[in-house]
């Protein structure tokens, strides 16, 4: 069964439609209210102006006393009064516009930060035509961090031939880290581990290495000669760190760099 027609919107509406104010004020008798509610249990439009109108009748009441809303109430009875239905429809009819125009005003606030939330991760990783007709990939936001860290301590294992770079800054809540890889192929699942001096170990990352690698040496794509970086963070201060270990997810250690 389709649902009622707006009662703003043509003159065909059955008149429960319009009591739904004055009900919301309780300025209905026992009969007009039975009669209501028989018909706000099957009405979806009634039951949604009805919530929207709850909490309301307060207001509603202290307006009651505006010119041409009916007789002029008793000194101290201004407050208790109730507009009639007709009082009642047009201040329900302006409500419902103005909260209709909030409505609108939400949408479109939340729609352009949408729009900035997705341009900005487009932003960093645009892809630029340089003078030569190259492509210039943008710098991520990790290794536009790693450029910017002054301490780093690279590591290279003569046996993988996998290179990395930690760089670190400190922070109050510990060190905040960002990993170079380099000369490693996959496909791997690996992890960035802290080696506290106290000998704790702390998982600071992790990420997967696809086919085609990172940071491959004379590699045909783009993709392979780039190298990884990815952040991470431990609660550990830097004076508190004696190395970090690149491992796969099977354990094996891939490179070491000390701190």
């Amino acid at each position: 069964m389709s649902g009622p027609m707006n009662p703003r919107q043509g003159s065909s509406v059955p008149s429960e439609h319009e009591t739904v104010g004055a009900y919301a004020l309780g300025i209905l008798d026992d009969a007009e209210a039975t009669a209501f509610e028989a018909h706000l249990a099957g009405c979806e439009w009634c039951a949604q102006q009805l919530d929207e109108l709850a909490g309301m009748e307060p207001m509603l009441a202290a307006l009651a006393d505006l010119p041409g809303s009916g007789s002029t109430p008793a000194i101290g009875e201004s407050l208790s009064a109730r507009p009639s239905p007709r009082l009642a429809e047009k201040l329900v009819d302006e409500v419902a516009e103005r909260r209709a125009q909030k409505r609108r005003r939400s949408f479109y606030m939340v729609a352009a930060a949408a729009a900035l939330i997705v341009a900005g991760p487009l932003t960093v990783m645009a892809v630029n035509t340089g003078s030569d007709g190259g492509r210039q990939v943008t710098a991520t936001p990790a290794q536009a961090t790693f450029e910017t860290m002054s301490d780093k301590k690279s590591g290279t294992d003569p046996s993988t031939s996998v290179s990395a770079t930690v760089g670190m800054a400190r922070k109050d809540w510990g060190t905040q880290a960002v990993l170079e890889l380099k000369n490693v192929k996959g496909p791997l699942k690996c992890s960035l581990v802290l080696v506290a001096k106290n000998g704790q170990r702390v998982t600071m990352s992790s990420w997967s290495v696809p086919n085609w690698g990172y940071g491959i040496p004379g590699a045909k794509t783009e993709e392979s000669r780039k190298p990884l970086y990815i952040g991470g963070a431990a609660a550990f201060q830097p004076n508190e760190i004696d190395h970090f270990e690149i491992v796969t997810f099977e354990g094996k250690k891939l490179v070491q760099v000390d701190a």
